[in-house]
């Protein structure tokens, strides 16, 4: 199987060295004239579909390079803006996005290099082993109309001008086909590291982009922060604070009774005892709601088993951890994970779901999964697209994979570290 995977590398080296003369070539010169033509205003036109081909090959190389050698290059990409005008003014914006994108001008720098060392580099992934192959060749008789029509033939270091020096040139042949077997793959991951360098965002495109991740999470975090108190005030104001004010009312109009008509005195004060019941039930859940006592007491592991058997679907859980985390993880792993509960119990048709919780690396990991219908995706607005923004905040991402006919598995990241378990309350 070895063998096998060093002589497909040596085939795919071969493939990438046409890639790398055909394609990166073409692109190079192509992209080179766009950006001459802008100088006649052409280039406004040509120079976005000359990028958008460009990328189009640099991704390429990106998905060649994790499938063939698993060398994970990440995008540098700004992403396009949103509302781009129609017509020449909208050509305009776009064509000065895409140079002002410093991944530009790096994709660009990249098919430079990409024609000639990588190039160079693919070509020896896949030249070594018919090198190789050449001596024996040689050896088999070749070697004789080749000398009589142009004297002795170098073979490497072997001047091959006899069966003898054939020989040497097969014995020869084998510690090439031997180092193309062993070097293929090095040469060809090395290739795809060179791809690396050029193809992968910087460490101040990186800080940039994560300093704008942070802004975006922090103006989220912060609209989520509103909307809660909002939550809240109206839950005040419709619930508890209602039947508060009710109870008053009735309270006055008990002292008023009380000498007259006991007898509705006594009732009245029966319905302000089930009011203030009523009252103090949804205060506990308000307050539940913000930040429910068995996470507080007990810790994210027995909140979300607690959790589990509130459901009306039966669930399973799996829960390792190592002791407790901040109480801003704990929360809003709780709330994320009672939200897609919640969510797949109104919506995905599943008999049974299955959740699995446990840290290890420093990433808490939670996978929710259910044998529903499946068809559940990240929609701008919808509630996974709420939860992926109130994990954004924690540097948290959120994936799902929900084929149609299910199963749906919704999970999600934290990176945090654990603590010492704290005191019960």
């Amino acid at each position: 199987m070895k063998v096998r995977s060093r002589l497909l590398a040596c085939l795919r080296g071969l493939a990438l060295t046409f890639v790398t003369l055909a394609g990166s070539v073409t692109l190079f010169v192509l992209t080179v004239l766009s950006l001459v033509l802008m100088l006649l205003g052409l280039g406004v036109f040509t120079t976005p579909v000359m990028i958008d081909l460009l990328r189009k090959h640099a991704n390429q190389r990106r998905l060649l390079a994790a499938q063939w050698s698993g060398v994970q290059i990440r995008l540098p990409y700004r992403p396009l803006p949103a509302d781009r005008r129609s017509g020449p003014t909208g050509q305009v914006e776009l064509c000065t996005h895409l140079l002002k994108d410093p991944a530009t001008w790096r994709d660009l720098l990249w098919l430079l290099v990409d024609m000639t060392a990588g190039c160079v580099i693919a070509l020896l992934a896949c030249a070594f082993l018919p090198y190789g192959v050449e001596g024996w060749v040689l050896a088999a008789g070749v070697w004789e109309p080749i000398v009589d029509a142009g004297g002795t033939y170098w073979y490497a270091f072997v001047p091959v001008e006899s069966q003898t020096t054939a020989n040497l040139a097969a014995l020869t042949g084998v510690g090439f086909a031997l180092l193309g077997l062993f070097a293929s793959p090095v040469l060809l991951r090395a290739h795809f590291l060179l791809c690396r360098a050029f193809l992968a965002p910087t460490p101040q495109m990186a800080l940039a982009e994560r300093v704008e991740r942070l802004t975006e999470t922090r103006h989220d975090a912060v609209d989520t922060s509103a909307a809660e108190l909002r939550r809240i005030e109206r839950d005040l104001h419709d619930g508890a604070q209602a039947r508060l004010v009710a109870m008053g009312m009735s309270l006055g109009t008990i002292e008023a009774l009380i000498e007259k008509d006991p007898a509705k005195a006594k009732e009245l004060l029966a319905a302000a005892r089930t009011n203030s019941a009523e009252a103090l039930a949804e205060l506990r859940d308000l307050v539940r709601g913000i930040h429910p006592p068995v996470l507080a007491e007990r810790g994210l592991g027995d909140a979300v088993r607690a959790l589990a058997l509130r459901m009306t679907i039966p669930v399973e859980t799996e829960v390792e951890l190592p002791g407790r985390f901040e109480e801003p993880v704990e929360a809003a792993a709780y709330f994320a994970v009672s939200e897609i509960l919640t969510n797949a119990a109104k919506h995905s048709g599943a008999a049974r779901m299955w959740l699995d919780i446990h840290h290890e690396a420093g990433m808490l990991r939670i996978a929710v999964t259910d044998n529903g219908g499946g068809g559940a995706r990240i929609a701008q607005g919808g509630g996974l697209s709420g939860i992926e923004r109130r994990l954004g905040a924690f540097d948290g991402v959120l994936a799902v994979s929900s084929p149609p006919g299910g199963p749906t598995m919704v999970t999600m990241e934290i990176p945090c570290a654990s603590t010492a378990p704290r005191p019960t309350v």
